[in-house]
């Protein structure tokens, strides 16, 4: 069902970027209703609203090709391929989740797709997509490596140590801002200074600004730019313009937000909009949401099946066997 893949501009290809919006935004639905139940441990933070984005960049994408994620990545997750009965297994700490629990939601991650991990360090990821774009550089395999980003990190020395890296080393890194105008509790103009189109000029790298609501528009041009990394010109960052429909993090009062703040353009209903000017009816479109509800709901049976996280494993793959038994 999660597709991944070159976007080929047709309505079959706009099905199924329509599909993985709504597998999205559905699973976050879901995940909003399993943490106020309590099947969810620790924090989540949710991207609802800015789907299209995950969705875009991914349809640039193949399954070779490297991404890092933020503490809101359930969507670049799902938009890589990651599998629903692993994803709600990791989520809701099961040791048939994709890393047996132990990860959770910030920290999910799935290296049979590419999936490097998401991180609760802001701008984090920056430093590991671009460790990865230097090793796809030195393996020579023509594949690229993405680093999501908030403009909240806009502010971070690691953007500007793996901006002028990348640059300089010519990597092949496509730097990808979700600019939802939000640095967690703090709008993003009492914290930036520098405007990032004239930040990307100064270090030579390739920039693009693009409606992040819009799926179309992020595929094309996340197909340009990741295009144009891939051919070996060096890094280029997209901007994606969107919104946080909800709070910095899921219970989050957000007392510091106008009540009345405008939501952007909802991307499923902006692919609704292109799929019904391609010809595609509305009936299509309930079938497909019928199916997508009902994945869903079966994955979160299974992972709700499956045992526990188990807390003696807590340190594999951390330390090596000598060292827990030193450790014990």
């Amino acid at each position: 069902m999660p597709f991944s893949g070159n976007s080929d501009g047709s309505s079959a290809a706009l099905l199924r970027h329509y599909e993985l919006l709504l597998v999205i935004r559905r699973c976050e639905e879901r995940l909003q209703r399993l943490f106020a139940e309590g099947e969810v441990p620790g924090f989540i933070h949710l991207g609802i609203g800015q789907e299209a984005i995950s969705v875009g960049v991914m349809s640039a994408l193949g399954p070779a090709d490297t991404i890092a994620s933020t503490h809101r990545g359930h969507g670049h997750a799902l938009a890589k391929g990651m599998p629903l009965n692993g994803f709600f297994a990791e989520l809701m700490a099961r040791d048939t989740g994709v890393c047996r629990g132990r990860g959770g939601s910030m920290h999910v991650a799935d290296m049979s797709i590419g999936m490097l991990g998401a991180n609760g360090i802001v701008g984090a990821g920056l430093s590991i997509a671009t460790g990865s774009a230097l090793a796809h550089k030195l393996k020579k395999d023509g594949q690229i490596a993405v680093a999501f980003f908030g403009d909240g990190a806009l502010a971070e020395g690691l953007l500007h140590e793996c901006g002028n890296m990348a640059a300089l080393m010519n990597l092949p890194l496509l730097l990808v801002c979700e600019a939802n105008g939000w640095s967690e509790f703090s709008p993003v103009s009492s914290q930036i200074a520098f405007d990032l189109a004239q930040w990307s000029a100064a270090y030579g790298i390739a920039y693009r600004k693009v409606d992040g609501n819009d799926v179309v528009a992020m595929a094309d041009a996340a197909a340009e730019l990741a295009g144009q990394v891939r051919s070996g010109v060096g890094p280029a960052l997209l901007t994606c313009t969107t919104s946080r429909w909800g709070g910095h993090f899921e219970g989050d009062a957000q007392k510091y937000r106008a009540a009345d703040e405008a939501r952007g353009r909802d991307p499923i209903v902006v692919a609704e909009v292109h799929l019904a000017a391609a010809g595609v009816g509305q009936q299509h479109l309930t079938q497909i949401a019928a199916r997508v509800e009902s994945e869903i709901e079966e994955a979160i049976a299974t992972a709700r099946a499956a045992p526990p996280a188990r807390f003696d494993a807590a340190l594999a793959d951390v330390y090596t066997s000598a060292s827990i038994g030193e450790a014990l």
